[in-house]
C-alpha cells in the first residue's frame, strides 16, 4: 500500500469510501458481489489479461471471489471517492424467496464487469448519496428496499448479473493448473490458493507437486520473475512501477529476488 487515508461512511451494506492519496492493495479477493459507482478520482483494475480504468460516473461489478489489483487515485484535483452496495448471501436469498425465484444452477458466472450507463442506475445512485448525510443508522426496511431494488435493476440490465448475484457456495474443486497459470502475479497465502481452488491446505500442496513438480512458493517466484522480466525488456516499464503488479510486497525484496535470478538488477534493464 501506498501512504493514503481512507474515510468511509456505512449505511447498512451501503459504502461511501473517500481515499486521500494514492492507494494499491497487492491482491483483493472480493467477499461478497458488489457494485460501486464512482462518483470521483480514478480506479484502476489489475486483471490477469488487462488493466480495467474507470473514472467519475463509471459503475463496475465485482463479482464475490474474483481476483484483482485495485489502484485508486486522485484525478483532475479530486480525490477518489465512490458509493458501494454489498450484496450479503442472505439479502440475495432474501431476495429469492421473495419473489419466488430458484437460483440459476451451472456456470453463469461473470467476471469483474465495467456496465453500460443506464437511467436505472442513475436513479439508484442518486437517491443513495443523500443517506450519507444522515447522522443515524439507515432504517433496516429502507436498506432492505434499497438492495431489492439494485437487483432488480441488474436483472432488468443483463440477466448474466443477476445469474451471477445467485452464486453464494463455496468454491468447487477446478483444474489447478488452469488457475495458477492464469492467477500466479496474485500474492496470497497459499490456504487461499488452496480454498479459491476448492482444496485443502494439504491438498493443495500435494496436487500442485504432481502438477508443477516443485513447490508452490519456488513455482510462483520463478514465474513472477519471468514475467517481471518481460514487463522490464519488452514493454519498457519500470521496477517501481511493476513490482507489485507482478506480486511482490516491496522493491527491496523484489530487487534482490531479480539479481538472484538473472545475475543483475532489475535497474539495469531501465537505466
Amino acid at each position: 500500500m501506498i501512504s493514503h487515508t481512507i474515510q468511509a461512511v456505512s449505511k447498512a451494506n451501503i459504502f461511501l469510501t473517500c481515499t486521500e492519496g494514492k492507494y494499491h492493495s497487492n491482491q483483493l479477493v472480493v467477499q461478497k458481489n458488489t457494485l460501486i459507482r464512482m462518483l470521483s478520482g480514478e480506479m484502476r483494475i489489475i486483471l490477469p489479461d488487462s488493466t480495467l480504468i474507470v473514472g467519475a460516473g463509471d459503475t463496475i461489478f465485482f463479482p464475490r471471489l474474483e481476483l484483482a489489483k485495485i489502484m485508486k487515485l486522485p484525478k483532475d484535483g479530486q480525490p477518489y471517492k465512490s458509493a458501494a452496495i454489498y450484496f450479503t448471501p442472505e439479502s440475495v436469498q432474501h431476495y429469492f424467496a421473495k419473489y419466488h425465484l430458484k437460483p440459476e444452477t451451472g456456470d453463469h458466472k461473470l467476471g469483474i464487469s465495467l456496465l453500460n450507463p443506464h437511467p436505472l442506475l442513475e436513479s439508484l445512485f442518486n437517491s443513495l448519496l443523500p443517506y450519507f448525510d444522515l447522522k443515524n443508522e439507515l432504517p433496516e426496511n429502507i436498506a432492505e428496499g434499497k438492495i431489492d431494488e439494485a437487483i432488480s435493476i441488474l436483472k432488468e440490465m443483463d440477466v448474466r448479473l443477476f445469474n451471477t448475484l445467485s452464486h453464494f457456495g463455496e468454491p468447487g474443486k477446478i483444474n489447478l493448473t488452469e488457475f495458477m497459470e492464469k492467477n500466479y502475479m496474485f500474492n496470497m497465502p497459499m490456504d487461499q490458493f488452496g480454498y479459491l481452488t476448492g482444496r485443502s491446505l494439504t491438498t493443495f500442496k500435494r496436487d500442485f507437486k504432481k502438477a508443477f513438480y516443485t513447490t508452490p512458493q519456488k513455482w510462483l517466484t520463478q514465474k513472477r520473475l519471468e514475467l517481471a522480466h518481460y514487463q522490464l525488456t519488452e514493454k519498457k516499464r519500470k521496477a517501481a512501477d511493476i513490482y507489485m503488479e507482478v506480486g511482490f510486497e516491496n522493491l527491496s525484496h523484489f530487487s534482490y529476488a531479480f539479481k538472484k535470478q538473472f545475475g543483475y538488477s532489475p535497474s539495469m534493464l531501465s537505466a
